[in-house]
């Protein structure tokens, strides 16, 4: 299914193809190549001073770590179908910088890092969807982070599946329409 978003001037393919579908084939399994270019193009981002503070853990369907993700930290309505995508990629950041200070830009960083490996997935011709709905500490230690590394948000990867499988709720978002904000409301100033 596509849902290429109607834009007030034309944008690249794969920012106007790019959505977030919660229905994944679950027998497709990612290529190493397919994971690596995801993986390379996150590590290619952007980051204030090259710092790079984000940290990827890439959880594959089937292996021990996924099933207790799953059962331990995923909240009821992604536990219904984040199961189905072939990885789900794990984003952390550190919580202070190299000084000990509060690192707020880590959280921008890891954001840009997300982006990158997005854009290269649906390049692929991948599904990607980030998530926050999950319990992030039980996540942080099932990953066995360092301290002061925090898992942040998730990157569910794979390939875009049949919905007959979803919850009901689940269905009716994968058909809705896209929507934004227009332009007008969210800029500020420098528009005009």
């Amino acid at each position: 299914m596509k849902k290429t978003a109607e834009t007030s001037t034309p944008l690249l393919t794969e920012i106007a193809e790019r959505w977030s579908p919660r229905a994944y084939d679950n027998t497709y399994e990612l290529s190493k190549a397919e994971l690596t270019a995801v993986l390379e193009a996150g590590r290619w981002a952007p980051s204030a001073n090259n710092l790079q503070p984000w940290r990827f853990s890439v959880v594959t369907r089937g292996e021990e770590l996924h099933t207790a993700i799953i059962e331990q930290a995923m909240s009821g309505f992604n536990a219904a179908w984040v199961p189905n995508a072939s990885h789900v990629i794990f984003i952390s950041v550190p919580a202070v910088n190299q000084d000990g200070n509060p690192y707020p830009i880590a959280w921008f960083d890891a954001g840009l890092a997300s982006q990158n490996m997005i854009v290269q997935a649906q390049a692929l011709g991948l599904a990607t969807h980030p998530i926050s709905g999950y319990n992030h500490e039980v996540v942080t230690k099932l990953l066995g982070l360092e301290q002061d590394r925090n898992s942040i948000a998730a990157v569910v990867l794979g390939k875009q599946g049949d919905m007959s499988g979803l919850p009901a709720p689940a269905q009716e978002r994968e058909v809705a329409p896209r929507t934004r904000l227009s332009l007008d409301e969210i800029v500020l100033h420098g528009l005009n």
